[in-house]
Parts: structure tokens; C-alpha cells; sequence
């Protein structure tokens, strides 16, 4: 005899098949009337995976941007680092500029590690110097107080400890060779606490380049939004060798509390004014912050 099925509603009558021992009809076993078997539930990717996954997306579109920018402006590099989350970008950041008056960053920091190294406080007349070497960026004061620490040689000796492996110190030290990515180690050491400088040091630098003359802070305090606390040197320059173009390069850090700690160096050359470099380095840094979003 088949069997027969009725399912839920009559609609669908099935007849069995016989065994072939005259047993009853047999189920196919894809109309089995048991209860369903779960599937596993995939694994998604982890929250870890989506934000790396999320920030080479914001990379790619920002290093696209910077294409574009490259194909109708002067030669610019540009990198940053987060030190909140510790990451690091980078757009042409290992070819080198002259650092024009952006060095003056570094002067400040080698002679803070040299009288540390000596166990002293920075004396009266080498702050005399520093203060108008970066609030107001005094080509004499620079002069005074590079020879004072030692020149080119002592300041490519205390490079090596911050970790510069790229910059090239020489006696006209407005003409120092450095790279985007040696400029945002040197802020990172400015603000290491487990680095060379001490806090009295860190201090000392943070001040100093938190007030520059209003006349002077422009480019990465561009970027800062209200409430926000910037640090900032920037550097500018013409030389005959490039034709008359200028040189213009900025170096800082933008903060606000526990939700942003950035630093940004942008380096530019053959500008053809320095008001001209100072619109493409500061639109370099905003592109960094509208596509990264920090």
C-alpha cells in the first residue's frame, strides 16, 4: 500500500513508494517532517578588522586627493602621526627639502638635551635667544644660539638621538636637508614621555611653540578647530639657485584633550611667492584632516 501525506491545509498529497519488502512507503528524506537543522552563524569581521579596513579606505581617498593636487601645484610632501591610536601616514614623506626656518624646532631641542646632559636648567641667555628664535622666528637669535650649542656637528649628534636619520645639518642651517617623516619624529620626541627629553624640557618646548607672534601662526593652526591647542614653527625662504621660488614649510601638532593628538609636517618648494606656499601647505593639511578625520 503507499502511504499518504497530507500537509497542512490539504493542498499537497503525497503517495509513498514501496520499499520493495512490502514495508510502508518511505519519506524522501527533502520532505523529512522533522524540525529544521540550524546553520552556524558566520563570524563577521572584528571591530579591530573593520577600523584598519576603514582607515586604508580614508588613505587611499587622501593619497588620491594629493594626486590631484600634485598635477597643479609645487613639489609638496606631507606626513602625520596620530599618537593616540599610533598611526602613521605618509605622501612623498621620505624625499627631502631644505627646512628653511622649520630647523629652528630642532635647534630648541638640542640645546634643551645639551643642558640636560649637563644637569642644568637652560641659562638665561640661551632662553634670551630661544624665545625670539621661535615666538618670532630671529634669523640673529638662531645664529647665536646654533654656534652657542655647538654648530652643524653637535646639532647631527643630538639629531641621531631623536632619531633623524634624514636630515643633513650644515652651517647655513636654513638649508638643512630633512624629511616630512623625520619632522613628525622630532614632534613625537617634543612630547615623549619615555623619550630623550625630560618634562621640564617638554614643557619648555611646548610653550615656546604654543606662542608664536600672531603673524606667524599660520599653516598647521589652520587646522585646528575651535577649543582646540596647537604647537607650531613654520619656515619660508627664497634662494637664487631655485630661480627667486620660495620654500615654505610648516611643523606642529593640533590637541584637544584625550580625543586628538596629531601631529603634521608639510614641506613645499618652488612656490611662487610665499603667500602662494602658504595656501598649499595649509590646503595639505586640511586634505590630511578631512580625509583621515582626526
Amino acid at each position: 500500500m503507499a502511504a499518504v501525506v497530507v500537509f497542512g491545509g490539504g493542498g499537497l498529497i503525497y503517495a509513498g513508494l514501496s520499499d520493495g519488502s512490502g514495508g510502508e512507503g518511505l519519506l524522501p528524506s527533502a520532505l523529512n517532517l522533522g524540525g529544521p537543522t540550524a546553520s552556524p552563524t558566520p563570524t563577521g569581521p572584528s571591530p579591530e578588522e573593520l577600523a584598519k579596513a576603514e582607515r586604508l579606505k580614508r588613505e587611499k581617498q587622501l593619497t588620491a586627493a594629493l594626486k590631484k593636487l600634485t598635477a597643479t601645484s609645487p613639489e609638496f610632501s606631507v606626513a602625520v602621526q596620530d599618537k593616540k591610536t599610533g598611526e602613521t601616514y605618509a605622501y612623498r614623506g621620505d624625499e627631502q627639502y631644505d627646512t628653511a626656518s622649520i630647523v629652528k624646532a630642532q635647534i630648541l631641542a638640542c640645546m634643551l638635551l645639551k643642558d640636560q646632559d649637563a644637569d642644568r636648567e637652560p641659562s638665561a641667555s640661551e632662553m634670551n635667544l630661544a624665545k625670539p628664535m621661535i615666538q618670532l622666528s630671529d634669523n640673529n637669535a638662531t645664529t647665536a644660539l646654533f654656534t652657542k650649542i655647538g654648530g652643524t656637528a653637535a646639532v647631527t649628534k643630538c639629531n641621531k638621538r631623536f632619531g633623524l636619520t634624514d636630515t643633513n645639518v650644515v652651517t647655513s642651517w636654513g638649508l638643512t636637508k630633512t624629511t616630512a617623516r623625520d619632522q613628525i619624529k622630532l614632534l613625537a620626541e617634543l612630547v615623549d614621555t619615555k623619550g630623550p627629553l625630560d618634562a621640564d624640557s617638554r614643557k619648555a618646548a611646548f610653550k615656546l611653540m604654543n606662542t608664536v607672534n600672531a603673524q606667524q601662526d599660520w599653516g598647521v593652526p589652520a587646522i585646528a578647530k575651535t577649543g582646540e591647542t596647537f604647537t607650531v614653527k613654520n619656515g619660508w625662504d627664497t634662494r637664487s639657485a631655485d630661480g627667486g621660488l620660495w620654500a615654505v614649510n610648516t611643523i606642529g601638532r593640533v590637541i584637544d584633550g584625550e580625543d586628538v593628538d596629531v601631529s603634521v609636517a608639510v614641506l613645499s618648494h618652488n612656490n611662487k611667492s610665499q603667500e602662494s606656499g602658504i595656501v598649499l601647505v595649509e590646503k595639505v593639511a586640511k586634505l590630511t584632516r578631512q580625509y583621515l578625520k582626526y
